[in-house]
């Protein structure tokens, strides 16, 4: 599974607005095209990912709300919970 929905967004799109995406998406971003492919391949349990300001980009692109590129979700107490368990 990859960390992020690129496939699934741009394989949904009609077979000449992907290739005219995969041409026009990079260059948006300001990165090369093999970059934006590597961007696409990351895998789930991959500890690369892509840069903050460049999802922000990809999810306004695609029409999604912040968050909704990622294909997995983030676990973590809230800052008062650390801070009571914090005996420090």
């Amino acid at each position: 599974m990859y960390k992020y929905r690129l496939h699934d967004l741009l394989d949904n799109l009609p077979k000449k607005d992907f290739n005219k995406a995969m041409r026009v998406i990079p260059k948006v971003l300001g990165v090369s095209f093999n970059t934006f492919l590597n961007y696409r391949n990351i895998k789930l349990a991959d500890q690369r990912d892509i840069p903050h300001q460049k999802v922000l980009i990809l999810e306004k692109i695609f029409g999604l709300n912040h968050g909704e590129l990622d294909n997995f979700k983030i676990e973590c107490k809230h800052i008062s919970q650390l801070l009571n368990e914090d005996t420090g």
